[in-house]
């Protein structure tokens, strides 16, 4: 090498160094300087998330659909109820490729759709272990960009499953464009996972062959357990009727209002739509109104739902493992209807 050749590189790594030198210098500049002024702080902050979000949405655009099958799914799930399982297990077995609050996006493909699991909630932090320990790989395996939602009913009030999953509704929309959403009890947990989380051109029964009923499903119109309902879906039946305290009537007002709004149930089959449930005491919050309020869900349900939902959020803790949001539904301590008085015994 001629020692003009060697001279020109020498000049050259040193103009590198420089300028990295110089950058470096600009850097501390700016943080020494904007650390004192809290306008340009947020700024520089809010630049430096954006070019973060559109390198993420850049990346979500050079990804391919998810296939329709999940090519990992296994089929038919052994399922125990472990009593020395615990949550902080839980989360070490299977939080560690989730996101903050419960959340999760399939790595190498972009997933049909967005999907929100809203839980109605309260006292049953045992079964919720066990929910999680299952799901969530399941979940996965199913490629779906979903979020867990834990909606706990703050208070010793009458419970209300129904007006629950509208603030799951409402809320999981505050955080991100689902666009479909599986509503689950806390004690059921699929037996297959072919049992797609996802939703179809049909609002869709998922548990449809349960242990507890001899895996038979209990009626043709029954649309409790767990279910799926688009973002549509759910808005075009109002959501659920508010008004079903106590146990039990709210999945069947559902099913009704669906069935008014011309759309009808699908199911998976019995072999797929298989689901072992924790067992648990029996509530005694019977809700023996239900019968009554069934006959006017035709008349109710263009304005009980959706557009009558009143509630007060408490709070809001984001887990590793799932979305806590605690709330006052504004429960009556006890029902008194027609001389009928429920107080609450144990919580849902």
């Amino acid at each position: 090498m001629s020692r003009k050749t060697c001279l020109v590189a020498l000049v050259s790594s040193t103009s590198v160094v420089f300028i990295c030198l110089f950058t470096l210098v600009c850097v501390i500049a700016v943080l020494l300087y904007t650390s004192s002024d809290p306008i340009l702080l947020k700024n520089l902050r809010h630049m430096m998330i954006t070019e973060k979000k559109g390198t993420s949405a850049n990346l979500s655009k050079s990804l391919q659909p998810c296939p329709d099958v999940p090519p990992k799914l296994v089929g038919p799930l052994f399922i125990t109820f472990d009593q020395h399982r615990t949550m902080d297990g839980v989360k070490k077995d299977v939080g560690s490729s989730l996101q903050e609050g419960g959340r999760f996006k399939p790595p190498n493909c972009l997933s049909l759709q967005k999907v929100a699991v809203i839980i109605p909630f309260r006292k049953r932090h045992e079964h919720l272990k066990h929910w999680l320990f299952y799901l969530h790989p399941v979940l996965k395996r199913q490629q779906l960009d979903y979020g867990i939602y834990v909606i706990n009913q703050d208070g010793e009030g009458v419970f209300n499953r129904g007006k629950l999953a509208n603030v799951g509704f409402v809320e999981a929309l505050k955080e991100y464009d689902y666009d479909c959403f599986v509503f689950s009890d806390v004690d059921l947990v699929p037996m297959n996972d072919h049992n797609l989380y996802r939703c179809f051109n049909k609002p869709r029964h998922l548990s449809v062959a349960i242990d507890k009923f001899n895996f038979m499903l209990p009626h043709p119109t029954v649309f409790g357990g767990v279910s799926s309902l688009s973002k549509d879906q759910f808005l075009k039946v109002n959501g659920y009727s508010n008004n079903y305290w106590g146990w039990g009537g709210e999945d069947d007002d559902l099913s009704q209002r669906i069935s008014l709004h011309g759309m009808g149930i699908s199911r998976p089959d019995s072999e797929t739509g298989k689901y072992k449930m924790i067992g648990h005491d029996q509530d005694l919050n019977l809700n023996f109104e239900a019968a009554e309020r069934l006959e006017e869900t035709a008349a109710t349900m263009d304005k009980d739902g959706l557009n009558s939902l009143n509630y007060t959020v408490k709070k809001i803790e984001k887990d590793r493992l799932y979305t806590l949001i605690s709330v006052d539904i504004h429960a009556p301590q006890e029902l008194n209807a027609d001389g009928l008085k429920m107080t609450t015994q144990h919580g849902l």
